[in-house]
Parts: C-alpha cells; sequence; structure tokens
C-alpha cells in the first residue's frame, strides 16, 4: 500500500498515524483557512519534509513521534538555532554567566516564533479562518506579550515600555524600510505597486495608538504645578481609561478585518496560490498542532522569563544600555523570522505581504499587547502606564508619521526604504549613546513657558 502512494502525496499526522490527505480535505481546508500575512511571509521559511524514510517504521507510535518531529523541528529553515535553547538552560543552572543564558536564550526564541505561526496556521485548516484569525490575532506577538508579562511580574515596567516600543519602531522603521528597500533594488525596471486600503486602516490605528500615548506625557507636564502624586495618579488613570478605548478599537479592527472586509487582508495571500514558498495543505493534524504550540508556548515563556532576568546583567557585561537592549536588540532577534519572510516576499513585488506583516504587527502590539499590558499591570497591582517619557513617545510619533507618508501614494521606490532605514539608523543611535537610568524620566524644565 505504501509503495503505490506518489511521494509528493501530503500526509496528515493525526491519532498516531500517517495518512494521505484527501482531494476533499485539500479543497475543504486549502484557502478557506483564511491565510494572514504573517503566515504567508513565515511560510517562505520553511521547508519540504520528506517523510520517506518515517513511513518505513513499523512501529505507529515510533513513526507518529518521528514524523511531528521532522514536520515541526526540522521544518524550517532556522532550525539550526534550536540547539540554543538546551544550551541557554544549560548555562542558567550551571552559572555560566548572566549574559551568555541572556543571549543563548534569544538566539533560541528566534526560530520558536516562526513555529508558533506555523502552529496557529495548522490549527487554522480545522478551526476556519474566523477562529484561525483570531488565533493570529492573538498568537502573532506572542514572544513580545510572554516577555512583557514576565517583566511585569518582576516590576521592572520600563523593560515591558522600551520592549514594546522597540517592536513597533521595528517594525515600522527596520522591517517595512528593508522590504521597501530591497524591493526596489530588486525590482528597478518596474513599478511597485500595492493595495493602499489596507496601509490606511493600519495607520489610522496607529494614529489612534499615538494619541493615547501623547495625551498621558502631555497631561503630566500640563499639571506641572500640582502635586505629584496627584498628577501621576491622574496619568494613570487616564492611561488606564485610553487602553479600555484601543482595545475596543482593535476588537473592532477584527470584526473589520476576518468578517466585515475580510477580502482586503486576503487578497495578498490569493495573489500569491502559485508560489511554491505558500504550503495550501495541512500537515499536521488539530490535536498534534495544539499539543505543540502549547509545548511551544511553555519554552518561549522559559526563555522570557530567562531574558527578562538576565537583561541588566547583559547590559553591564556588555557595556551597552538597557534601553538600547530592549528597544532594538530585543525586537530584531524576536522577530527576525517573520522580518525575513516580509523581504523574501517584497524581493518577489509582493510589496501587500510585506506590508501586511510590517503594519499588521505594529497595529497587534500598539492596539492590543500594549493595553493589554497596561490591564494586566492594573490586575496584579503594578502601576503601568501610558506615558513613556518625551524621547520615547517622540521616536513612535516620528515613526508613524514618516511612515504614514511614505505609504500615501500607492507606490514604491528604493528611496523610501532607505529613507525608513536612516531615520531607524538615528533613533537607533540615540538610544545606544543614551544611559538614562531606567527610572529616571525625561527632564523638561517648562517653568518659564509656563509662566509666559
Amino acid at each position: 500500500m505504501a509503495s503505490s502512494t506518489p511521494a509528493t502525496e501530503t500526509w496528515l499526522l493525526e491519532n498516531g498515524n500517517i495518512k494521505p490527505l484527501s482531494k476533499g480535505m485539500r479543497h475543504g481546508h486549502g484557502r478557506s483557512h483564511g491565510r494572514t500575512a504573517h503566515n504567508v511571509s513565515s511560510s517562505s521559511l520553511r521547508k519540504k519534509s520528506d517523510l520517506t524514510l518515517v513511513r518505513k517504521v513499523p512501529c505507529t507510535i515510533v513513526r507518529d513521534v518521528l514524523a511531528n518531529v521532522q514536520e515541526v523541528i526540522f521544518g524550517t529553515k532556522l532550525f539550526v538555532l534550536f540547539i540554543a535553547i538546551p544550551f541557554a538552560i544549560l548555562a542558567h543552572y550551571q552559572n555560566f554567566g548572566r549574559s551568555w543564558v541572556f543571549g543563548l536564550s534569544l538566539l533560541g526564541l528566534t526560530p520558536l516564533a516562526e513555529r508558533v505561526s506555523f502552529l496557529t496556521e495548522q490549527i487554522a485548516f480545522f478551526t476556519g479562518p474566523t477562529v484561525g484569525g483570531l488565533l493570529n490575532a492573538t498568537c502573532g506577538n506572542a514572544t513580545e506579550l510572554i516577555i512583557a508579562i514576565f517583566a511585569l511580574m518582576q516590576h521592572k515596567v520600563d523593560v515591558v515600555k522600551y520592549s514594546l516600543l522597540g517592536s513597533i519602531l521595528s517594525n515600522l522603521l527596520l522591517v517595512l524600510g528593508t522590504s521597501l528597500f530591497c524591493g526596489g533594488i530588486a525590482n528597478l525596471s518596474k513599478e511597485q505597486k500595492y493595495d493602499r486600503k489596507q496601509a490606511d486602516v493600519n495607520s489610522l490605528l496607529l494614529l489612534l495608538g499615538l494619541l493615547c500615548h501623547v495625551l498621558p506625557l502631555l497631561f503630566r507636564y500640563a499639571g506641572v504645578g500640582e502635586s505629584a502624586a496627584i498628577t501621576a495618579e491622574a496619568v494613570l488613570q487616564l492611561s488606564r481609561v485610553s487602553c479600555i478605548v484601543m482595545l475596543i478599537a482593535y476588537i473592532a479592527y477584527l470584526i473589520f478585518q476576518l468578517w466585515t472586509h475580510r477580502q482586503l487582508f486576503d487578497a495578498e495571500a490569493e495573489d500569491n496560490e502559485d508560489d511554491d514558498a505558500v504550503d495550501e495543505e495541512a500537515v499536521l493534524g488539530f490535536w498534534s498542532a495544539f499539543a505543540w504550540l502549547v509545548g511551544m508556548t511553555l519554552i518561549i515563556a522559559l526563555l522570557s522569563e530567562y531574558v527578562v532576568g538576565t537583561i541588566e546583567a547583559a547590559s553591564e557585561s556588555w557595556g551597552i544600555s538597557v534601553s538600547f537592549i530592549s528597544v532594538i536588540l530585543l525586537p530584531i532577534v524576536g522577530n527576525a523570522a517573520e522580518h525575513a519572510g516580509a523581504v523574501i516576499f517584497a524581493f518577489k513585488n509582493k510589496l501587500d505581504i510585506s506590508l501586511g506583516v510590517a503594519l499588521g504587527s505594529a497595529t497587534q502590539i500598539a492596539m492590543f499587547v500594549v493595553p493589554l499590558c497596561v490591564i494586566v499591570a492594573w490586575i496584579v497591582g503594578v502601576r503601568m502606564d501610558l506615558d513613556f517619557n518625551l524621547l520615547e513617545t517622540g521616536s513612535l510619533a516620528l515613526a508613524i508619521i514618516v511612515t504614514a507618508f511614505t505609504l500615501q501614494d500607492g507606490t514604491s521606490h528604493y528611496i523610501k526604504g532607505l529613507v525608513l532605514l536612516l531615520c531607524y539608523i538615528v533613533i537607533s543611535a540615540c538610544f545606544f549613546v543614551s544611559n538614562r537610568p531606567q527610572t529616571q524620566p525625561n527632564v523638561v524644565h517648562l517653568e518659564g513657558i509656563m509662566r509666559v
């Protein structure tokens, strides 16, 4: 029986057996599961698994385990980085040095972020596009969210703010800038175009998020003559109200994306149905994918705890400020797989996917992860607000405004990408030279202005 099965057959791993996916199941679970730009982008780093040897294993249980390992662990081009995970755990328990634990944990998080995207996509084959979209909306930035929650548990509010700010800046300037620059260089003879509708929606949400960040900052300076304790309490209350508004806006965005205007967000995936990098068939069963997703999330939680616990030690050992590590290094390493996928599709002149990754991820962090962290901090009794200080909020504002101007005409060329990259370099240099203690806010002397 096995010999009569075509070598190119897709295999479904479920209930201890490897069985071919029927043609009806393919059509039933192909494009109907609603692939997002994140899923399509991550698929560019996946490898086709050869199950020829696995199918020859006589024991069903062993065959199932080996097939799952083949698909999940070795099904990515980043599989070599998985070796960093046991070394990070070993370094932690053998006291190799806290900076080593930090570096190895960061490397280990890189393939895990891509695998979470893969596993949520596999689950979406069986749950349908709506649940799949909701999974992507909550797990798309699971690494940043888990790191932020662990930092909150240790009352490292500044690390939370820095890392989330860095993720937004990285997506808007580094990822989008690299994509537009590389895409423009690779397609000099073509006019690169993209659908402005999705970019406009994301830009509007980012501007709303920016307003919610700016108002607490302005409120603090507007209350210069009042007691610092009264002003701080008012800023905290304003931030919590703003976060509720942001979560409402994000829920509306999900309804817009998954129900009322789904065609705006599914178009980029449908345009790439002939691309070899896009896998349109399930290779894991539902419970297999769910079990792997739980396991991967637990490993991400473990490594995130290591990262948060050793970030100050790494800062001292490497001679780099905590702000630079949090704003620049954490987002780059944590989302390297997703970022690489966006650049790859820009090379192929498929900017809708690249924009979907960069803007979608930035929107998800700004409108979901940040307010959720404030709400979680509120629940556990940690005072976290949306006042990210003058330097950080100014960088965020300029990044959003520059990106909005860059995307206003629906066309692209390499100079747009270059400008975004140069903006990111300047902001990176700013945080690199900044050695301000974590608890010290930006100091702006406004007494003269207030007297006037």
